[in-house]
């Protein structure tokens, strides 16, 4: 077929950078896609491409993408272009599907078996538990098995060195290098292997075998990567060397939306892809078909910030309908309350972003009480099971039972009561011989500190008093009287989940409802079949990846929460900004960003919204303001009278009429140079942006 004819056929629709990447010619091509900008119809329409204008055999071209849902979608996506039953010779695999054929071709070629996949996390679980037991003070929760998963995944799959991974243990707090070594000699032993050992063997294959290399270089001569940063270091490597034997690579990501860093994405690869891949060309779609205008804009100017990064601006295709919303509340718990009278009136498809599962407990147990429905994506809820909140159970647990030993012995030493492990148990002998309460059985312990002792009684008073009071005045008891508050920041534990267990604490009268609130809950979210076409939706970021909603809410926008790290010096960390432009670009048509009045935001003054803070004030607790630093940056030239040959460039000195001197930092022009949008930076740090005219009208430059 002749190229003119495919076009007219099945990519017409397509834009010119969309067609650059369809067509390119190139052998080592890395196609940079921002969002919304039609990425995966340019990758399945490239595949027909090859194969019906180019003459590609279908069996020589290897398709790899993130996940196994992906993997579906691609193919379906190509045979809704192409026809049913066009991809049958199409080879579409995740990476991890591409290592075990590696892997299993080459034990059949050495005549031994491959280690057995361990399949089900639950058999992960219970070999990570063994290791964990025997290197950790307290018997390992959910959440830390979870911990041990996570930081051993990053380090296989960053290849880290013995050394570095000693060095991400002390980073983190935790015993990984014994953890790391007795999972994985538990694993050889038994001759098993994880995912992400068999991303390691099939790396190792290839290094070792030039056969192997060969075989596969020569078998997939064509090989196209989607979400490419999404990719963790071995897997580029793994790719890079599939396709080093003079084959062709197309590469479709942005580092732009790499937000997966704790699983070792490696967006450096796509920085780096000219310098790995000796004479690729580099493409950009920079038109977003998916937000209005004015959100686009904004999520510019956010990423922008970042500095490894390609440069590159998201250009809106569509006008802006409306303004973004930054939705004033009063502090961070009115955000439940404000969301909870969003979901009762629900009439549209309307999604609330958030970074970690967990920020959405407290409007859950909302939605819950009161029968109002809702949908959640991935929901994952080890809270329920995490050191804090299991440390909480018991403290009130123990209040409510100061007898039960079993419960003293898991908490004594979090309380600040200076007791000894020996003396703990003497304590707890007594208790169980004479009758007493566990607290008091410190006064009859022999060489036992006076002071000691008088901590024991205070411990023992404030749980007396936690067992009758409401249980959000006992979590506040447990943080400031007891100590533990000053032992999670000791230990370097998420103090942050203290406030939600208040949160849901606030709907209970007592302690034992508020503990049988939380097993319930519990339940709930590990049963709840939610229903497909709810408009209400609740999910992390990293959910929504690769979907769009007409309405988007983003809440807990809040310094220690979302961004969850903050540094005096280095600011927000540049993943986090990736992961705030990503929740901001899933909006279609309207943005709400929650404002907490008592609570610092880095990502809201970063959005520069200066006068937010006078024009709100009096405003109704609906009221929309939208910052004059966060509309048009980047608009094409709407159909107006331009000023040719305007002497403005950036750095040049204004004075305007009624906000005085400033700068220019922007300048927007047509294609004939003329200045069709100017944003000026006022010595108040007020942004604002002027038409040509505008500018012309009020400004003079100096």
């Amino acid at each position: 077929m002749e190229k003119e004819d495919f076009i007219n056929l099945y990519a017409s629709n397509l834009n010119e950078q969309q067609l650059a990447g369809v067509t390119a010619q190139e052998t080592r091509v890395l196609l940079l896609a921002v969002p919304g900008s039609g990425k995966t119809t340019v990758l399945v329409t490239r595949l027909g491409y090859l194969m019906m204008v180019r003459g590609i055999r279908p069996e020589s071209v290897l398709t790899l993408t993130y996940t196994v849902s992906a993997t579906r979608d691609v193919r379906n996506r190509y045979e809704a272009i192409f026809g049913e039953g066009s991809s049958e010779k199409l080879e579409f695999r995740t990476i991890n599907g591409i290592c075990a054929k590696i892997i299993q071709k080459y034990a059949d070629l050495v005549g031994k078996p491959a280690y057995s996949l361990v399949t089900d996390e639950r058999d992960t679980a219970r070999i990570l538990t063994e290791s964990l037991t025997e290197n950790l003070s307290d018997y390992p929760t959910e959440s830390d098995v979870k911990t041990a998963r996570t930081l051993i995944t990053y380090c296989k799959n960053m290849m880290l060195t013995p050394e570095e991974i000693d060095e991400v243990g002390k980073k983190e707090r935790f015993p990984l290098t014994p953890v790391f070594k007795a999972y994985n000699d538990y694993l050889k032993k038994h001759a098993l292997m994880d995912y992400d050992d068999q991303l390691k063997y099939a790396l190792t294959i290839l290094r070792v075998s030039p056969e192997m290399l060969r075989f596969y270089q020569e078998q997939y001569a064509y090989v196209l990567v989607d979400e490419a940063q999404d990719t963790s270091k071995i897997q580029h490597e793994i790719i890079r060397l599939l396709a080093s034997g003079g084959g062709s690579l197309f590469m479709v990501g942005d580092e732009d939306q790499s937000i997966y860093g704790f699983r070792a994405a490696f967006p450096e690869a796509l920085l780096n892809f000219e310098k790995d891949h000796p004479g690729a060309k580099v493409l950009i779609m920079d038109q977003n078909y998916r937000s209005n205008a004015e959100i686009v804009a904004m999520a510019d100017r956010l990423i922008g910030r970042n500095r490894e990064r390609r440069e590159k601006h998201m250009v809106a295709s569509r006008e802006g309908a409306s303004l973004v919303n930054f939705e004033r509340v009063k502090s961070r718990q009115a955000q439940y309350d404000y969301l909870f009278d969003v979901a009762k009136e629900c009439d549209r498809q309307t999604a609330v972003l958030y970074r970690d599962n967990e920020s959405a407990l407290p409007l859950i147990d909302l939605l819950e009480r009161k029968g109002i429905p809702y949908r959640m994506k991935n929901g994952d809820f080890s809270f329920f099971t995490s050191r804090v909140v299991t440390d909480v159970r018991n403290v009130l647990r123990l209040a409510l039972n100061p007898y039960d030993a079993e419960l003293f012995m898991k908490v004594y030493f979090k309380l600040q009561s200076f007791l000894k492990k020996d003396q703990a148990l003497d304590m707890c002998r007594i208790s169980d011989s004479e009758g007493m309460i566990l607290w008091e059985a410190s006064e009859e312990v022999l060489g036992i500190h006076s002071k000691t002792v008088e901590r024991c009684r205070a411990i023992g008073a404030n749980l007396r008093v936690m067992r009758e009071e409401p249980p959000v005045k006992a979590i506040s008891r447990l943080e400031n009287s007891l100590g533990y508050g000053e032992y999670l920041e000791r230990n370097g534990l998420d103090a942050g989940k203290l406030f939600l267990l208040k949160m849901l604490a606030r709907q209970e009268s007592t302690v034992t409802g508020f503990l049988e609130r939380l097993e319930e809950l519990q339940k709930i979210l590990q049963d709840k079949v939610f229903e497909p076409k709810c408009q209400f939706i609740l999910s992390t970021i990293h959910s929504s990846k690769g979907l769009e909603y007409d309405r988007v809410i983003l809440m807990d926008v809040i310094d220690g929460v979302f961004p969850a790290v903050t540094d005096a010096v280095l600011g927000i960390s540049e993943e986090e900004r990736r992961l705030f432009y990503v929740g901001i670009t899933r909006a279609m048509n309207d943005l709400t960003i929650l404002c907490c009045e008592n609570e610092s935001s880095r990502f809201l003054s970063e959005l520069k919204p200066v006068t937010f803070a006078a024009k709100a004030s009096g405003m109704g607790r609906r009221g929309k303001v939208a910052p004059p630093s966060l509309t048009n940056d980047y608009l094409r030239p709407r159909q107006e009278q331009m000023v040719p040959g305007l002497a403005v460039d950036e750095g040049s000195s204004v004075l305007h009429k009624k906000y005085g001197r400033g700068a220019v930092i922007g300048v927007k022009r047509d294609v004939k140079g003329n200045a069709t949008r100017i944003r000026v930076r006022f010595e108040n740090g007020e942004e604002r942006l002027f038409t040509s005219l505008a500018f012309q009208g009020a400004m003079k430059v100096e």
